[in-house]
């Protein structure tokens, strides 16, 4: 069974004529890091709303076709009920902490399930160890930096176990240093934690190095969802009109000059192996 499938999806908001997604196919399977990206407009956010029931019972609209997690219709499953195996962290996390200090934050979720105290000091000891965040425990949620925010609002959802971790553009509020230890942490997670991570993200340069896969959304549609070096070597990645990866420009234009003929790095450090065993 996968984690999410898409079976001929088709939505539009109640005020819109256009559809914002059309005819989406698609299914995420366990333990994956994948980059979602797409133009402005392209649909992404939409998507990401439909992967935890907000759409349709939050945001009202048109709709055919299903969207399952872990085999529940996510436009029949009680939101909360998919809580527990789908979080989502959206672009400014500061929207989302309600409580009045850290603790407390990482615990409501937990509280309102009804886990025992035990279990529930022993997972939020955990998870505060993972995302580095002892030392905030006592401090209100307005007090962090956004990085901070960040922190937190991943950690009082990995405390209800979820199978699935989806996060909507969540460098954008950051300096380029704190965006680039977010996704570390992330694919920390990911590794330590089996969980599925999702990231809906325009700085490529930061997410790509550590994607197992890439989902293409163009004009509403799922333009195409593969391994990482199929997509990136891939016609239809050439042609969108996206911020690509600097490491992605420099040998797109070597290929083009034939002066160079394998695979696109994804990374610095495979473009250094290259270049180290190049004769």
């Amino acid at each position: 069974m996968h984690l999410i499938e898409f079976h001929n999806f088709y939505f539009r908001y109640k005020k819109n004529k256009e559809y914002q997604l059309n005819e989406i196919n698609l299914k995420i399977d366990e333990n994956k890091f994948i980059l979602l990206c797409g133009q402005t407009g392209s649909g992404k956010t939409t998507l990401i709303r439909c992967m935890n029931g907000l759409i349709p019972q939050f945001y009202p609209g048109f709709y055919r076709g299903y969207v399952k997690v872990l085999g529940k219709d996510t436009a029949e499953a009680p939101i909360a009920d998919l809580s527990t195996e789908i979080g989502i962290v959206f672009q400014n996390p500061e929207n989302q902490l309600i409580s009045m200090n850290v603790e407390h934050e990482i615990a409501f979720g937990m509280e309102n399930l009804g886990i025992p105290r035990e279990e529930m000091e022993k997972r939020i000891k955990e998870v505060i160890k993972l995302t580095e965040i002892e030392h905030l425990l006592d401090k209100a949620p307005f007090e962090l930096s956004g990085g901070e925010q960040q922190r937190v609002a991943i950690a009082s959802i990995l405390v209800l176990e979820p199978k699935i971790l989806i996060l909507d553009e969540p460098t954008a509020l950051l300096d380029p240093s704190m965006a680039d230890k977010i996704i570390k942490l992330l694919k920390k997670i990911q590794t330590e934690k089996n969980v599925t991570i999702i990231i809906s993200e325009h700085r490529m340069d930061l997410v790509v190095p550590y994607a197992d896969e890439i989902i293409l959304l163009d004009n509403a549609k799922i333009l195409e969802h593969g391994k990482r070096e199929e997509v990136l070597n891939g016609e239809n990645f050439q042609r969108l009109t996206i911020n690509k990866p600097v490491i992605y420009s420099v040998f797109t234009t070597l290929k083009s000059e034939q002066l160079y003929k394998e695979k696109i790095p994804a990374s610095i450090d495979e473009a250094i192996r290259y270049f180290q065993n190049y004769k």
